[in-house]
């Protein structure tokens, strides 16, 4: 499928917009949708990922009341970017600034998505050890709740499940090398 706007490449973009039940597609190629994004896509309103993203790490750190000297902040020692650079565009300079804003990070992520750690859906064909891993958290997130609840049977239980789970996540394991 052609780009829509060029009419040249290969459509790389997808993007679909429902408005009162009516259905709109636009595809397009990588150039296209790279000149069109700064501007937006013609979404009411525009919104922009890295201003969103800024406007949220402004309001974790205290929003207005965020000084001038604290803003100044942390410089990262690999691309010198300062924290209030990070507050005010939304963007880290370079892996080392994951480490360096790491916990002001956790807690936006945290707050955004509920968790710091991706909990998505694993595919199907490729995902037997890692979703028994993640039913195993699961497990053990309910045995804690369980026994904080002084339910001990059920704890016992779940316990056992695990067990079960971790037994044969290490045979898969050990089958895995051969």
């Amino acid at each position: 499928m052609l780009c829509d706007r060029c009419g040249q490449r290969q459509a790389t973009v997808h993007l679909t917009e429902i408005t009162n039940g009516h259905k709109n597609e636009t595809h397009l190629c990588q150039v296209c949708a790279g000149e069109i994004q700064p501007q937006g896509f013609g979404f009411a309103p525009q919104l922009n990922l890295h201003h969103f993203l800024a406007g949220l790490l402004n309001h974790e750190l205290g929003g207005a009341n965020y000084s001038q000297q604290q803003a100044a902040g942390e410089k990262c020692t690999k691309c010198g970017i300062a924290e209030g650079q990070v507050v005010k565009q939304g963007l880290l300079g370079c892996g080392d600034c994951y480490t360096l804003f790491e916990d002001k990070m956790q807690s936006l992520l945290r707050r955004i998505h509920g968790n710091t750690r991706h909990t998505g859906k694993v595919p199907e064909r490729t995902g037997g050890s890692a979703r028994l891993a993640k039913e195993i958290e699961k497990l053990k997130s309910q045995l804690k709740e369980a026994v904080g609840r002084e339910e001990f049977e059920r704890a016992a239980q779940f316990r056992d499940a695990i067990r079960d789970l971790e037994k044969t996540l290490e045979e898969g394991a050990g089958t895995d090398g051969n």
